[in-house]
């Protein structure tokens, strides 16, 4: 029985003290703390336990055995539902079910020793508090409070007035990007995006053949960017003119807060374009779900860095990838023992339309696994990656030299 009750309590005090320490939650922090009681009493049954084997029958202790096994039985139930549900080391699973049965054994053990339990109603009582107190703690932190809501950020676009250059060889545009985030959670910036598109607009004065315009149609199926639809305007590809990030990767966004970005698109005086559209992408990822370390530094698919097959382009042109990763941890110190190392990578595809950003979250050693559609939207639930889209703000080049 003191086994069972040290190879519980060790563990579990260990967990709930990072948990209060560090988890990123306030549920989070109270878990922390109700391990850390559940610890103390089963460092208490411990002393009873000795207790009784060393006093025997006229030990006085034996209830408080009693609830420090019953406490250590009720802490092993649940770690067992989280690590089966969550956990994926094989060793820590079949620990949380044999920890399981010795507690169930040693409440049996010290229930059969017991005389008579003095003032039963208040120990059933005080075990059945703990029991729903620790059930619904459980409950909230694990199942309810990680989907309880979503969060997304907005981002909006603002195009001010052109200026033109000393020499009237150039003209700027500045555009001014807001992030707005009104929610009470912060998030990891994994990436963020800005880029400017350059289009020409020709209209047919009649309706397109049907071949034709099924032909634009599939094109428009595979475009990041606008697409018209109707059956006369006739699909022209823009060209990029500007892209960059706007918010460095690693940072991260507070809670109910604001901040602008500048940027300036410069462009030639004799620019002919019909219009100039501009767009900003933010890869994010929750706060409350998991730290994200400091990127290491860049690797690049042009030195020799092999990329997995679900990252590389499927067109026949071969595209430029810079590569980030980063360390993290989860959430709670129960999943960052019980689960795989993992790393946050972030592929930077570079194309005729800007930048793709794209994260992964995958074990360590498992960078190049294909990534079926369920792990996917499994690690986008579990870790809160969100992308958040803005644009296209589209202004005609007339309107744009009018106001320099």
């Amino acid at each position: 029985m003191v086994l069972v009750l040290l190879l519980t309590a060790l563990p579990v005090g260990w967990c709930g003290f990072k948990d209060f320490r560090e988890a990123l939650t306030f549920p989070g922090c109270v878990t922390g703390a109700a391990l850390m009681l559940a610890t103390l009493i089963m460092v208490v049954g411990i002393a009873a336990v000795v207790d009784c084997w060393v006093r025997g029958p006229i030990s006085n202790f034996r209830v408080v055995a009693l609830v420090g096994t019953g406490v250590a039985l009720l802490t092993n139930i649940l770690l067992a539902l989280q690590t089966w549900n969550d956990g994926e080391i094989v060793r820590f699973k079949v620990l949380s079910l044999v920890l399981i049965v010795c507690s169930l054994s040693a409440v049996i053990l010290v229930w059969r020793r017991l005389d008579e339990i003095p003032a039963p109603r208040r120990v059933a009582a005080a075990l059945v508090i703990s029991t729903a107190v620790a059930v619904a703690n459980f409950g909230y932190q694990y199942l309810f409070q990680p989907y309880r809501r979503d969060a997304t950020p907005l981002v909006q676009l603002a195009v001010g007035k052109a200026m033109l250059s000393a020499d009237r060889k150039a003209f700027s545009v500045p555009v001014e990007i807001k992030l707005v985030n009104h929610s009470d959670i912060g998030f990891y910036v994994l990436g963020a995006e800005f880029h400017a598109m350059g289009e020409d607009v020709a209209v047919s004065p009649r309706d397109l053949a049907l071949s034709k315009w099924r032909e634009q149609a599939e094109k428009w199926a595979v475009s990041r960017e606008k697409h018209p639809l109707t059956r006369r305007e006739v699909y022209q590809p823009g060209k990029l003119v500007a892209a960059q990030p706007w918010i460095p990767a690693g940072n991260w966004i507070k809670a109910n807060d604001e901040s602008l970005t500048r940027t300036v698109v410069q462009l030639p005086s004799n620019t002919n374009f019909d219009k100039l559209t501009f767009y900003a992408t933010l890869n994010l990822a929750r706060k409350d779900r998991l730290v994200v370390e400091k990127f290491d530094d860049p690797q690049y698919s042009w030195k020799g860095f092999a990329l997995p097959a679900w990252a590389k382009d499927k067109k026949e042109e071969e595209e430029d990838t810079i590569i980030q990763s980063s360390d993290m941890r989860e959430n709670n110190a129960i999943d960052h023992y019980t689960r795989r190392a993992r790393r946050v990578t972030t592929y930077w595809t570079f194309g005729q339309h800007g930048v793709t950003v794209a994260p992964a979250i995958v074990p360590e050693g498992e960078e190049s696994r294909p990534l079926s559609e369920q792990m996917f939207r499994e690690v986008v639930n579990r870790y809160g990656l969100i992308d958040v889209y803005a644009g296209p703000v589209e202004e005609t080049l007339d309107e744009v030299k009018a106001r320099r």
